[in-house]
């Protein structure tokens, strides 16, 4: 009986095997089919010629064209030749020319406009496998680049020193995932050793010029993106609400940039360098998120106005929010948040204003994290509701709920740290001068306040008299805490419209 078992399982698995290899098989003629129509989804006319020849499959004169939705432009691509070899094995290469022109051409304000692009790369391999209706790329090359070849106004070429526009990657390798059906599913991932990116201007009507150049070190990209069947760039609201979708995150592990030019006949440089960051995104019809975040970064200016560089450094800074972005009757949720994390800057930009080193110049830190609850009102992706809010006094939503999760300013000395929690009333917006009415409390703690204002007493910047009206205030806000020179505060909007500091009635 073992016998038989071990027989009847390597029959069943080899049988799998196979199975499941010419299930995944895809042809030449699947991977063109396709091309022509996400393409043609995507909103591009295709023009070719194929041939075949045994197991290669030849596309020459290959033409994609866009009308977009700006003033009258358009979008152009040609690929003089492209072949598709089926390996034998299920899986088809594709071999595309070195270089690729591409055109984006238009008219706006009565001038006729032409910029001619090129799309170039080293040693790309790409392979195809699964199916015609779940295929995966598989790709890598030694560069990748786009580079601005030539830019024509009203029929006459500029300058080649006019606009100069180069980008590189490094060392790609990635995958891209599509399953095909009512909609698009894409899930994609890739890597790189570097990104470079370099850009001039010389403005032929004045002596103003400039210099970008930077690299990012050891990039990663993870990502998905479904792309509806009736995808149409010209309508975003519409594609919106039809399923599409993204969310990826981008993440490096170092950077800088150089950045030289003049500027009304003055000249100007800047620095900068990270230790790497992340850029997330994701947005659908219902919602827009973002989060950005970049690791001890350094800044350094030089201008022709000061004698010496402004430099100034952060260990980090980030930025988060998520929004919603479609009217609904429903209230929803949203969060916003931001930090700038011991940002410091050099001892000769302090002197400019405290020359004999009065204020410490500990890192200052400055963070807030918010979270809360709204109704959307307008459709923030038809263009037209965005337009017509703009020239009227509506606002664009409701704020019902914000909580406070985290409030921190904590600089030359002094250190605010609070949080609270309140409900709005969108029916009574008499008490506060059209904004919703609140309801809910928050707690603060100021510590070192007295000393920074003695501090800037001393160095000439604050009047006394001045002084003694923000120590009047504080008193009136605040309660000393067990601490020194510290100050606790306890801010409570009620239901009835009274606005309470500590118990006390202030409204």
């Amino acid at each position: 009986m073992s016998v038989f078992l071990r027989r009847s399982s390597g029959a069943v698995l080899a049988y799998a095997v196979i199975s499941q290899g010419a299930f995944a098989d895809v042809t030449a003629q699947d991977v063109w089919n396709d091309w022509q129509s996400y393409l043609s989804q995507m909103g591009y006319t295709v023009e070719a010629q194929q041939s075949a020849n045994g197991n290669v499959l030849s596309i020459t004169d290959m033409n994609l064209n866009m009308v977009l939705p700006e003033e009258d432009s358009s979008f152009k691509m040609q690929v003089p030749q492209m072949t598709l070899t089926e390996n034998g094995d299920g899986t088809v290469s594709i071999s595309l020319p070195e270089t690729l022109p591409m055109t984006v051409s238009g008219e706006g304000e009565g001038e006729a406009f032409s910029a001619k692009i090129l799309y170039t790369h080293k040693g790309l391999n790409m392979v195809v496998s699964g199916s015609p209706d779940e295929m995966t790329y598989d790709y890598s090359a030694d560069t990748l680049g786009i580079t601005l070849d030539e830019i024509t106004a009203n029929g006459e070429t500029l300058p080649s020193d006019v606009l100069g526009v180069a980008v590189q990657l490094a060392d790609l390798a990635g995958s891209s995932r599509m399953k095909i059906g009512e909609n698009r599913d894409i899930d994609q991932t890739f890597t790189a050793s570097a990104l470079s990116y370099d850009l001039a201007f010389d403005d032929p009507e004045n002596d103003d010029t400039g210099k970008i150049g930077g690299k990012l070190e050891q990039l990663a990209f993870e990502g998905t993106n479904v792309i509806p069947s009736n995808f149409d760039v010209s309508d975003p609201l519409a594609f919106y609400q039809n399923g599409f979708e993204f969310s990826g995150l981008f993440t490096y592990a170092s950077g800088k940039t150089a950045i030289a030019g003049t500027s009304d006949g003055e000249s100007f440089d800047m620095s900068s360098s990270s230790e790497g960051g992340r850029f997330g995104a994701s947005f659908d019809a219902q919602r827009l998120a973002y989060d950005l975040e970049q690791n001890s970064t350094k800044l350094a200016v030089t201008t022709a106005d000061l004698p010496f560089p402004i430099e100034i450094a952060m260990a980090n800074a980030g930025l988060k929010f998520e929004f919603p972005v479609q009217k609904s009757e429903e209230i929803q949720p949203f969060g916003f948040a931001f930090n700038l994390t011991d940002f410091t800057m050099s001892d000769v930009l302090w002197s400019i204003f405290d020359p004999a080193g009065a204020l410490p110049r500990d890192p200052a830190t400055i963070a807030l994290d918010t979270a809360g609850t709204a109704k959307i009102l307008t459709d923030f992706f038809d263009p037209e509701a965005v337009e017509s809010l703009a020239l009227s006094e509506d606002a664009p939503g409701e704020l019902h709920s914000l909580k406070i999760n985290e409030l921190l300013v904590s600089l030359v000395g002094a250190k605010l740290t609070g949080e609270g929690d309140f409900t709005f009333d969108n029916t009574n917006t008499q008490e506060l001068g059209g904004l919703p009415t609140p309801v809910g409390s928050t707690t603060l703690q100021l510590v070192g306040a007295n000393k920074l204002i003695d501090t800037l007493i001393s160095m000439g910047l604050v009047a006394e008299s001045d002084a003694l009206g923000a120590r009047m205030m504080m008193g009136l806000m605040a309660v000393p805490g067990e601490e020194p020179d510290t100050l606790n505060s306890k801010i409570e909007f009620t239901e009835d419209g009274q606005i309470l500091a500590n118990g006390q009635r202030i409204k």
